[in-house]
């Protein structure tokens, strides 16, 4: 199975194999990151960010560039026709016609798989909502990978915002490959909800740092996301409930490495950026070799073949209601058709966001 031609939605679109491929093609990205490459030249990228986005735009933009290849797109929802009404799927079709590739960023859940729904060509998650962002992940593998070697045996824990993170769900997908042991570092408001839990990983729920970072080998950060909040009250209640700072440090092994997705607001102190165990500004940079990996891969520059593929989703059902979830796009986009999987008797999980609910 090739991975030419494919839209990656979430990290499960991808099987291990494939994933490492991406990493093996990124090592090779980086080591050649300022050499003169034309693989991708006439060939064109369209950035649809409804959101904001520093990194993930820029590094996606630097990425087509460096490969030979040119951009276009939009970085402000108010500057699409999404004013006017313009539906995700229309959006998706018109944006094809000017490009061979989209990566698309949208507060709602599933809204990407909406868009890679009605588009024919490569579309990208560059994040859907508080659901999943999996070419941050193939980035903080690639991160982890490059500084320890192998994932297998590590303690990682994950702290902060791990409700509302995609960031956070998107890495615990790709966590079910290896085998490591997870600690979830959250206050109860924040903590993982059950529908992002991987089968087969050994997940603890704590509430303070200090208790786990002594054997921590990963301590991965993320910031409150006030955004993502539907009640400001909420978002107070829990602002400010973590900061990472030099003395805490003190604390954890010599080799621990400190990551964030960036942006941090409060959660890390600068005081921990000279340390040698700061790794988020070289996870940051390592977001270009990794998303030039995955542009020439999908745009068959680069050979996947041979590489296993994922394996068959479950039982579709053919018969299912609309999702219950809000923030979902198969709820709020109307003309979409629900999508579920029978994951049980009376289990059903949406393809559109991931959220399980019980018929009867």
């Amino acid at each position: 199975m090739s991975l030419a031609g494919r839209s990656l939605i979430r990290v499960d679109d991808f099987s291990a194999a494939e994933m490492q491929h991406v990493l093996n093609v990124a090592e090779t990205m980086h080591q050649r990151l300022h050499e003169r490459q034309t693989m991708l030249a006439g060939s064109i990228l369209a950035t649809a960010f409804f959101e904001p986005s520093t990194r993930t735009r820029l590094s996606f933009e630097s990425a087509m560039q460096r490969l030979g290849g040119g951009v276009i797109g939009f970085a402000d929802a108010t500057t699409s026709s999404a004013v006017k009404g313009e539906t995700l799927a229309d959006t998706a079709r018109i944006i094809e016609s000017y490009a061979d590739v989209i990566v698309m960023r949208h507060p709602l859940e599933g809204s990407v798989k909406v868009a890679a729904d009605y588009a024919s060509k490569p579309v990208i998650n560059a994040g859907d909502g508080g659901h999943q962002h999996p070419t941050q992940t193939l980035t903080d593998l690639f991160t982890i990978q490059r500084a320890r070697g192998d994932l297998n045996g590590l303690q990682i824990g994950l702290c902060g915002d791990l409700r509302f993170g995609r960031t956070v769900h998107s890495l615990l997908a790709a966590l079910g490959h290896y085998q490591v042991k997870v600690l979830c570092i959250a206050p109860p408001s924040l903590q993982l909800p059950e529908r992002y839990r991987p089968p087969g990983v050994e997940v603890e729920q704590v509430q303070r740092v200090e208790d786990v970072l002594p054997d921590l080998d990963v301590l991965y950060v993320t910031r409150i996301q006030r955004e993502r909040f539907p009640d400001a009250s909420e978002y107070e209640a829990v602002k400010g409930s973590y900061r990472i700072d030099a003395a805490l440090l003190e604390q954890s092994k010599p080799e621990l490495l400190v990551m964030h997705p960036l942006p941090r607001v409060d959660e890390i102190a600068y005081n921990v950026d000279p340390d040698r165990r700061a790794a988020y500004f070289g996870q940051a940079a390592y977001g270009v070799p990794v998303r030039m990996a995955l542009l020439a891969l999908l745009l068959d520059a680069e050979s996947s073949a041979g590489v296993p593929g994922p394996a068959p989703l479950a039982q579709p059902v053919e018969h299912h209601p609309r999702c219950p979830n809000p923030d979902c796009a198969n709820r709020v986009e109307g003309y979409t058709e629900p999508q579920m999987l029978l994951v049980g008797p009376h289990q059903r999980r949406c393809l559109y966001c991931d959220l399980e609910l019980t018929v009867g």
